[in-house]
């Protein structure tokens, strides 16, 4: 398997995803939280390639670095992301690891590769226009497979794009496919992806499994997995072939994968 996008390659492998950047235990203490320049920084210091991040519009246009659709969480504030100007989320965020535009990030952090994923629809063409320039370094992802297309066809300039894994229908379809013991069919499926993220288990339906694995291989296609945080469960996962780990402890996995697994 020899996946094609500049996003993969003179990357080593198996590849760390820093979910929503790293947040130590130090720097919780001090009040950083998620998906911050400080966090983002921080995977950036403990060595990291890729950053998985995701991306909400505020009420003025700004696509902003930012998982839930509200402050609560966060901030202790209830009012949705869509509701609030681009100024005053800024001043909300400034003691907690300051606020980052997706511009900013790409801007800020040139040799960092983002996997984002587009939460809001809203802002799913700001963020395909937003990545356009640097499309060798960004996958763009949504669990609505429609919102990662407008995303992807707004990002798209001649025979450039970015790369892109697959949302909720796709891997339904996918599932399938596997089901039905067709490599056939999955490679039809997977027509125009490049990754496959997805949990080991969703409630009661074990997701990933070796068929999987070997039918997204056949098909060039990467298989990551979310959110993987416990040693074991990193050297099990990719013992079983695994490509990527998203991860809350890139710090801890960046240093298993280097001490347990030769890069590839």
């Amino acid at each position: 398997m020899t996946p094609q996008h500049p996003f993969f390659v003179r990357a080593a492998t198996p590849r760390v995803l820093a979910h929503r950047g790293l947040v130590t235990a130090e720097a919780a203490a001090d009040g950083v939280t998620e998906n911050t320049f400080a966090a983002i920084a921080l995977a950036h210091g403990a060595g990291v390639t890729y950053v998985e991040s995701d991306c909400h519009l505020t009420a003025d246009g700004a696509v902003v670095l930012f998982h839930d659709a509200d402050l609560s969480r966060v901030a202790g504030d209830p009012r949705a992301i869509a509701d609030v100007r681009l100024l005053e989320l800024e001043e909300l965020m400034a003691h907690r690891g300051g606020l980052l535009t997706l511009a900013q990030a790409l801007e800020s952090f040139p040799t960092l590769r983002f996997n984002l994923d587009v939460k809001a629809a809203a802002a799913a063409a700001p963020v395909g226009a937003a990545v356009a320039p640097y499309s060798d370094r960004v996958l763009l992802t949504s669990f609505s497979d429609a919102r990662r297309r407008q995303a992807l066809d707004a990002a798209t300039r001649g025979d450039a794009r970015p790369a892109t894994s697959a949302g909720r229908g796709v891997i339904a379809r996918l599932l399938l496919a596997v089901a039905l013991h067709s490599p056939r069919l999955a490679h039809r499926v997977l027509r125009g992806i490049d990754a496959v993220q997805i949990p080991e288990r969703q409630g009661l339906l074990r997701v990933l499994t070796p068929r999987l694995v070997d039918y997204a291989h056949r098909a060039s296609v990467e298989v990551h997995v979310w959110t993987v945080n416990e040693p074991d469960d990193m050297r099990r996962l990719l013992a079983l072939g695994v490509d990527g780990l998203v991860t809350d402890r890139a710090d801890l996995a960046l240093s298993l994968v280097d001490g347990d697994k030769p890069r590839r």
